[in-house]
Parts: structure tokens; C-alpha cells; sequence
């Protein structure tokens, strides 16, 4: 399994996009996640990827990218990162504070 990490963002390789995935591709760039502090945004440019989204039981809503041609990761503040051609998962980093778990503000 290959993973890539850019800041808190970590893209996961998978075999396939889960059946029941819907494309949720946006007319522009891909936005794996926004910077909450600075507005900077962890994304890919369009026609690079096409952007998957499946809602599990429990509504948590996970996250899927098929790239069809050599893709990169840019951000503002960080090296770009080279995604190959195949399919992956998004995973925004988490952490624990007494009040809640909640995705990691960049």
C-alpha cells in the first residue's frame, strides 16, 4: 500500500473505488482539505482526478480519488506531492481533545 502525507492530509492507495461511490467531482480543482487558519487549500488541478464520496451506516462520509493521469498535491506552504495514476482514499488526520476527536485544523 502506498500513502502519501501532505501536512494533514493523507491519501491512501486502494484496489477500487467501493461500489455505491458517487462522483461528487467538482467543475474545478479537487480540494482534499481547506487550512481553517490561513484559507490555503491541499488540492489538485482539474482533470487530473475524479473525486468519489460514500456514505457509511453511521453517516461518517469517506472520501475517494480516481487519477487518471499523474496528479499533483499543491498547497501553499507545502512541497507539491506526485500522485501516479490509480485509486485512493482520502484521510484527514484527527486529534483527541477532552471535549471531541475532530479533524485537525491546518
Amino acid at each position: 500500500m502506498e500513502m502519501y502525507r501532505q501536512g494533514d492530509v493523507l491519501v491512501r492507495s486502494i484496489k477500487a473505488i467501493p461500489p455505491g461511490a458517487k462522483d461528487v467531482t467538482p467543475k474545478d480543482r479537487i480540494v482534499l482539505a481547506y487550512g481553517e487558519v490561513t484559507g490555503h487549500a491541499h488540492a489538485i488541478a482539474p482533470g487530473e482526478a475524479i473525486e468519489f464520496s460514500l456514505a457509511d451506516a453511521a453517516g461518517v462520509v469517506r472520501r475517494f480519488l480516481n487519477v487518471v493521469k499523474n496528479a499533483v498535491v499543491r498547497h501553499e506552504e507545502h512541497a507539491p506531492v506526485p500522485l501516479p495514476t490509480g485509486f485512493y482514499e482520502i484521510v484527514q488526520q484527527r486529534e483527541y481533545t477532552p471535549e471531541e476527536i475532530r479533524n485537525v485544523a491546518d
